[in-house]
């Protein structure tokens, strides 16, 4: 395993000196690319995460166009549990559709553990890329245990999470049983991945901003911590990103991240405050803001960059993923201009 321990995307989440602050997006890989959207082309979005040429070609895409300094492993966070044994399909406009819903003690008979005999897929595409990327990190790709359970519980998409709650608050040894099976899957998931070469990896916790802290802390953070403390001996950098929370920073930090991401809604001075002195900080452009025009566009990079050396370390990024919307013009004059301004 060869962890690119020199470069600036690594250096900066170890809170290191860097050349410039290092930069890149989430889902830069993506809608937002018309070589993404040609090369997808009737291609199910679960298939195209299966093939390793298709995972490659699309992993690259974002750092041949525009210059960021590391790539995301493509992949969907519905990977790990479909190899499970849980039976779902990604939906064109929707999002993962699970045929049965996971409400019961029975339904955890259905999620087994993996192990990269389930994925070869994953290890295949992991060792290709890190052939192609060179000098470039590969950052490794999971859903936290919270998010996946409320996508297996609720059947799909949810904005309220009703049912993942009444579970969560009426069931909460089934609720336990059900996140420590995800919990493992997941850390098995980023175990093949970090053997195979990633130098970082991210767990996305996306829909952990539904929660109060109190409620986090209790129901959520001892399985996130699992897999990143599952982690702490694999030698590489450990990000932990949700959206909307803001008041969940420093439990997400405690859970076991060397950086925490944070979304557009809290300054990153604020937030390193809250992650305290010890933890890198990874983002946060609004990514409504690559649509106001140039001059609000570098006023605003200028802020986060400032902002960002409150942190021991910062990784640019975007507060939420790249919008299908965006021009991708932007993406690479943005990535060349936080290198500019903030170098050292």
């Amino acid at each position: 395993m060869t962890v690119l321990q020199d470069s600036p995307f690594v250096r900066a989440c170890r809170g290191l000196p860097v050349p410039h602050t290092p930069v890149w997006f989430m889902r830069q890989a993506g809608r937002s690319l018309p070589e993404y959207r040609k090369v997808r082309q009737g291609i199910g979005m679960l298939e195209s995460c299966r093939r390793p040429d298709l995972v490659t070609e699309i992993t690259l895409q974002p750092v041949r166009r525009h210059g960021v300094d590391a790539a995301i492993f493509y992949s969907d966070i519905v990977v790990p549990v479909a190899a499970a044994g849980i039976d779902l399909d990604i939906v064109p406009g929707t999002g993962p559709v699970v045929a049965e819903p996971v409400r019961a003690a029975a339904d955890l008979e259905r999620l087994r553990p993996i192990t990269v005999d389930d994925v070869p897929y994953v290890d295949e595409a992991v060792r290709l890329l890190v052939a192609e990327l060179g000098d470039t990190p590969l950052i490794g790709f999971a859903g936290a245990p919270f998010t996946l359970a409320s996508y297996l519980i609720e059947g799909g998409p949810s904005r309220t999470y009703l049912k993942t709650k009444a579970m969560m608050y009426g069931a909460p040894d089934l609720w336990n049983a059900l996140l420590t099976r995800l919990a493992e899957i997941t850390l098995s998931f980023l175990r093949v991945q970090v053997a195979a070469g990633v130098s970082a990896v991210q767990l996305f916790d996306s829909w952990a901003g539904a929660l109060s802290e109190a409620d986090y802390r209790r129901y959520v953070m001892p399985h996130s911590s699992a897999v990143l403390r599952g982690l702490l001996d694999a030698g590489v950098p450990r990000i932990h990103f949700g959206v909307g929370t803001g008041v969940l920073l420093e439990a997400m930090g405690e859970a076991g991240a060397d950086v925490v991401g944070v979304d557009w809604r809290t300054p990153l001075d604020v937030a390193t405050k809250r992650t305290g002195p010890d933890r890198a900080v990874q983002g946060n452009l609004d990514p409504a803001i690559l649509f106001a025009g140039w001059d609000v566009v570098e006023r605003e990079a200028r802020r986060v960059v400032e902002q960002g050396r409150a942190a021991p370390g910062h990784v640019f990024n975007l507060g939420h993923g790249v919008m299908p919307e965006t021009d991708p013009e932007i993406l690479t004059r943005l990535t060349a201009f936080v290198h500019e301004i903030s170098e050292r």
